[in-house]
């Protein structure tokens, strides 16, 4: 039986960052043939635990080593595809509130050009370290000694749109290293470069380690999204994690950093009671930068059923006119020898205390997300996108 009443008060949408499940059918195009960050992560740890999850129907969506569906899943279920250009966080969560990137952001992957570096240099008084593809934790151990000794950044890209800038807290204050990123802001903006990121980390060599002051300057989304539709009529938008950084506080009411998963699960479940009617949406950020980049499969599963042994505590806190809505922003699967994103369809779990769960299908575009979030608080739908409102009001009797 269909309800009349599709108007909730409030919402949770829980990314999780680089949980990606499956290939996309343009993976091939990236170097990503055969990336399944979920499934492969399964295979290579000897399963994953994730009891509430697969509950939702996670293993409905896909044939999971280990685990079969669930018989009757307690959520709506099924996987997105991207869209946009490119497989980064900036485009999927624009993508999730409804903005497609048709240009994709430029890549370096031989380091930044001498006419960015050197006005960047001029800029903060200071030469720069590195300026080459590298991972994050891998050129701390290469740079990190000689930066403390000469106060020299060290800069960097990935295969993704980035310009990093790493400095030891001791050494660098982080006001000052945000200032510095601010003013590589400037200077990179007219080469369609995605984001530039505060990189602050203490320690000695060998145990040099990034620390929770990391700070992500974006480039503001081009054109309104869902959240500046629900500012718009009055509606709280509590952003949680890195969320605040990659929309460039537009469309945010209230924003919260939180520099681990738990702490992002904390700070999800303390706001949803503080607001009244509107949206809490979070990015853990761990899976990607802590696992995914380092081809950590163990600690990718170890994260994972973190995340699920908490899951309950977030459903049991929701009352009968909230939505939990569980997804991913790309894939970056831990089991590959590349440390980069990997080009892949995204987990979509929906979920609210009577629904019947259904299978969704496979979505043709991460904006249904955002355009189904939008009906459900009763507001014009006009973003990208086609609603699945209609599978998630659906209710048992």
């Amino acid at each position: 039986m269909q309800s009349k009443d599709t108007n909730i008060s409030k919402a949770l949408l829980i990314v999780l960052d680089g949980v990606g499940i499956g290939e996309a059918p343009d993976a091939a195009d990236y170097g990503d043939t055969g990336s399944n960050t979920l499934i492969n992560t399964a295979k290579a740890t000897g399963g994953l635990i994730l009891p509430n999850l697969y509950s939702l129907g996670l293993a409905n969506i896909t044939p999971f080593p280990f685990q079969g569906p669930a018989d009757r899943p307690a959520g709506c279920y099924g996987k997105a595809m991207e869209l946009s250009r490119g497989k980064d966080t900036t485009t999927g969560h624009w993508e999730i509130m409804g903005l497609i990137t048709e240009k994709p952001f430029a890549v370096f992957p031989r380091g930044f050009p001498p006419e960015i570096i050197s006005v960047f240099e001029s800029r903060i008084g200071r030469q720069v370290l590195g300026n080459k593809a590298a991972s994050g934790t891998v050129i701390l151990e290469e740079l990190g000694e000689r930066h403390r000794t000469t106060g020299m950044p060290i800069v960097y890209t990935s295969a993704d749109s980035v310009f990093q800038i790493a400095a030891h807290e001791d050494i660098v204050p982080v006001p000052e290293l945000y200032r510095w990123c601010e003013i590589a802001r400037t200077i990179v903006d007219p080469y369609n470069i995605e984001r530039v990121i505060a990189r602050p980390f203490t320690g000695q060599q060998g145990h040099f380690k990034r620390t929770e002051q990391r700070k992500d300057f974006a480039v503001p989304p081009p054109g309104t999204t869902v959240l500046d539709r629900l500012k718009e009529h009055g509606l709280d938008v509590v952003a949680i994690g890195k969320i605040n950084d990659i929309f460039s506080g537009r469309g945010i009411t209230v924003p919260v950093h939180a520099g681990t998963n738990a702490r992002g699960i904390d700070e999800t479940i303390k706001a949803y009671h503080q607001i009244r009617r509107g949206l809490v949406f979070t990015n853990l950020n761990d899976f990607d930068t802590v696992y995914g980049h380092r081809n950590d499969p163990n600690g990718f599963k170890k994260a994972l059923e973190e995340f699920d042994a908490r899951l309950s505590g977030i459903i049991n806190s929701m009352d009968d006119r909230t939505l939990l809505i569980i997804t991913a922003d790309h894939g970056c699967d831990p089991t590959t020898p590349g440390t980069d994103h990997s080009r892949e369809y995204v987990p979509l779990l929906v979920y609210r205390h009577g629904m019947y769960g259904r299978d969704l299908g496979i979505r043709r575009g991460f904006s249904d997300t955002g355009k189904t979030l939008l009906k459900a608080f009763a507001l014009p739908p006009d973003i990208n996108g086609v609603d699945f409102i209609d599978f998630i009001f659906t209710n048992k009797t």
